[in-house]
């Protein structure tokens, strides 16, 4: 058995051989025995056609008075080491017999003198080792009717032996010698066919991190290797939007903590560089708090942003209605609408093919903002309305109107309108960002409008 370690040139090489020589095996051994069949049929043949001559001859009376006169005669007749012949009456002593090899002498059933001779009638007796012995026996009329001759010719295969051993012999080395070189020109055939293959693994020991953006290239390439390289480059792809995202994150993360880091650390060393009342540490604690639960929101919702799985969403999507999770949203935010002065009103229809979790998230982070934004005493407004392609979800509040340029970039990273929007303690510029991979990972719509005070986030979810 072959180790797995083993090239695949080596393997494919090997295989190869090993089809051609039992290929060429098995056709030597049908050849082999379509020669031996012939080979039997002549010899069989062969010993009818002297049984037949040997009846026509010793039916004339000259002829068997000079056999029993002069035998050694007959005998040098025969003039074959291999042959076996026995002629003599039924019951007395055989008047010739012609034994070269000394063999024990079979006990055959005659064939009548009347009765033509074929092939058929041949028999095949175990010989002298290996070699086969056939023979044939029958009876020849007389001048005398009362008595008979018994004729009984065989022969010992020796020349077909030797023959089809060597024709053996000849087909297994054959084969052997072409099983050979078929195996290396095999080889030398795969190792060049898998040439693609080799440049294809030079080509992607060169790429890294600092190259990610390069891709295999196809063309040119055995329509064999076009899924793999296909296969590779979307790997490249998602490896390359993964270091970029947690690079994204990396550089978010270093730009974003340091303010409130650097907040907590100073009023900290102030409060410690002198004595202070005991309001002024407890309003100090409560400063801090607020910092470290906005990190404590804006770490979550990084990590949110790192680890979503693009693989992992798609496979847990279903069919969601749409009036439920609009009032599931509402009812989770009854209390803190209630706090701010407004209040929620869910109205919808339809069902939605989406992840829950990550659509649930979607929604309660737009209502959260609406929340944030929305004028005391407004109603904020949860809607969802199905059409041919898909679905589309509205949160709608009432408020300031955001200026223009700024709607096309409220869904990127840490953006916020201005300062004055940003309330340190319960925003921290990534929900609507959050929001946007949501909606890229279901290959979805986001989007936003504000007029005349209305501001209307959107999402549309598409079709199963």
């Amino acid at each position: 058995m072959l180790n797995p370690r083993h090239s695949l040139t080596l393997r494919l090489a090997l295989i190869f051989a090993l089809l051609a020589f039992a290929s060429l095996a098995t056709l030597g051994v049908a050849l082999y025995h379509g020669l031996e069949t012939q080979l039997i049929r002549r010899d069989d043949a062969a010993l009818i056609g002297r049984v037949d001559q040997l009846r026509n001859l010793l039916q004339d009376s000259n002829t068997l008075e000079l056999i029993r006169t002069r035998p050694a005669l007959f005998q040098n007749m025969v003039g074959n080491h291999e042959a076996l012949l026995v002629v003599g009456e039924p019951g007395k002593a055989p008047l010739v017999v012609v034994n070269p090899t000394s063999m024990a002498l079979p006990q055959l059933e005659p064939i009548s003198a009347d009765q033509a001779l074929d092939l058929s009638m041949v028999q095949h007796l175990p010989g002298t080792g290996d070699v086969p012995f056939a023979a044939v026996s029958a009876m020849v009329r007389t001048d005398n009717p009362s008595t008979g001759l018994q004729v009984m010719a065989g022969r010992l295969m020796n020349e077909r032996t030797a023959v089809l051993a060597s024709y053996q012999v000849s087909v297994f080395l054959l084969a052997s010698v072409a099983a050979i070189l078929l195996a290396l020109a095999g080889y030398f055939l795969v190792h060049h066919g898998l040439l693609p293959l080799r440049k294809l693994a030079r080509h992607t020991q060169g790429i890294g991190v600092a190259n990610l953006s390069e891709r295999l290239d196809s063309r040119g390439a055995p329509v064999e290797l076009l899924p793999m390289i296909d296969g590779f480059n979307a790997m490249l792809d998602r490896l390359a939007t993964g270091f970029a995202q947690l690079s994204q994150v990396s550089t978010d993360m270093a730009h974003e903590l340091r303010t409130p880091i650097n907040n907590l650390l100073g009023e900290t060393q102030v409060a410690l560089h002198q004595p202070r009342s005991m309001e002024a540490y407890q309003h100090l604690l409560a400063s801090n708090v607020e910092e470290l639960e906005r990190l404590a929101r804006m770490l979550d919702n990084m990590l949110f942003l790192a680890r979503t799985d693009p693989g992992s969403a798609l496979s847990q999507r279903q069919q969601l209605d749409a009036q439920d999770e609009m009032q599931r949203i509402a009812d989770y935010f009854e209390g803190v609408a209630d706090d701010a002065g407004v209040t929620i009103a869910a109205q919808a229809s339809g069902t939605v093919w989406a992840e829950p979790m990550l659509l649930r998230r979607a929604l309660a982070n737009l209502c959260a903002n609406a929340i944030r934004y929305a004028e005391p005493g407004s109603v904020i407004e949860a809607v969802a309305i199905p059409g041919l392609d898909g679905i589309e979800l509205t949160v709608c509040n009432h408020g300031e109107t955001i200026p223009a340029e700024h709607l096309p970039k409220l869904f990127d990273r840490f953006y916020r309108v201005d300062q004055a929007r940003a309330r340190s303690a319960v925003s921290n510029g990534l929900g609507l960002s959050i929001v946007a991979s949501i909606m890229e990972l279901h290959g979805g719509r986001y989007g936003a409008s504000s007029t005349g005070g209305l501001t209307r986030f959107s999402l549309f979810f598409p079709r199963q």
